[in-house]
């Protein structure tokens, strides 16, 4: 459970940008060894090009727990091989493989305010806890986005889709994103009217932590499309915009805080 500030500083609550449970860090390391057997491609196991994680402490701890230590930032791949999963083909075989790097993009983190969890401290704490990720494409050091206020579900949705956008524009074909159950369900929630019943349904239900989901993003050609600016604090006015649930009931989003971790 993710509580409110109450009336001390959000920073100040023991559980502001929350780490991992061991619960939580379970969930990961058992991701890692279902990712070590599963088949993608030419390949007995799942490998990316590319980790795109969120700036809160939870799902960089998630991203280094199923994906193990990221390549360094700048350095090529074939600089950097390790061993195939253990027990693999590969692995018998001598084949080495490159470990991906991790970016960190704000544009996916939680839905910010009012819960401390979804805070996140500095960037000069967390990149020194985690120095291999590349924090480059962070404009701001301290939190300049969460309020008391809950962020608009219009604010979430309208960088949801801008979050999209950047991940059309990137050159690598395979991308796992560490995101969280909020921000996927107003990115999803946008999507999927035209599909029928069970596959909107199945889109749009509110993920579970450390939840696998794969997903296919056609481009139809708008690859090189607008430039993308950097992610700013909102000025919106309060929420108007009501999303779907899995019953088809019209109501507000719930206020999730739960991390999973998404594909």
């Amino acid at each position: 459970t993710c509580p409110p500030r109450g009336s001390a500083p959000a920073s100040a609550h023991k559980l502001y940008d929350s780490r991992l449970t061991a619960k939580g860090i379970d969930q990961a390391e058992r991701l890692r060894a279902h990712l070590a057997k599963r088949p993608s491609g030419s390949r007995s196991f799942t490998a990316f090009d590319l980790v795109v994680v969120s700036p809160l402490t939870r799902t960089c701890e998630t991203a280094l727990g199923v994906f193990g230590q990221p390549r360094e930032p700048g350095k090529p791949a074939f600089l950097a091989t390790t061993n195939a999963p253990e027990g693999s083909p590969e692995k018998l075989a001598g084949v080495k493989v490159a470990p991906p790097r991790f970016l960190v993009r704000e544009e996916c983190r939680e839905r910010w305010g009012h819960y401390v969890c979804d805070g996140r401290r500095p960037i000069r704490e967390i990149a020194a806890e985690f120095p291999n990720f590349d924090f480059s494409e962070i404009v701001h050091d301290d939190d300049v986005f969460y309020t008391d206020e809950r962020e608009t579900d219009e604010h979430c949705c309208a960088r949801a889709v801008k979050f999209l956008e950047w991940l059309n524009k990137r050159p690598e074909k395979c991308i796992a994103v560490v995101t969280h159950s909020s921000f996927l369900r107003h990115l999803f929630g946008q999507f999927g009217e035209a599909l029928h019943d069970d596959d909107r349904d199945s889109l749009q239900r509110l993920a579970g932590n450390c939840e696998l989901r794969s997903i296919v993003l056609c481009s139809h050609g708008n690859k090189d499309g607008k430039a993308i600016d950097p992610l700013m604090p909102p000025t919106q006015a309060p929420s108007t915009v009501r999303m779907n649930s899995e019953s088809g009931i019209t109501h507000k989003v719930p206020e999730e805080s739960e991390e999973p971790i998404k594909f």
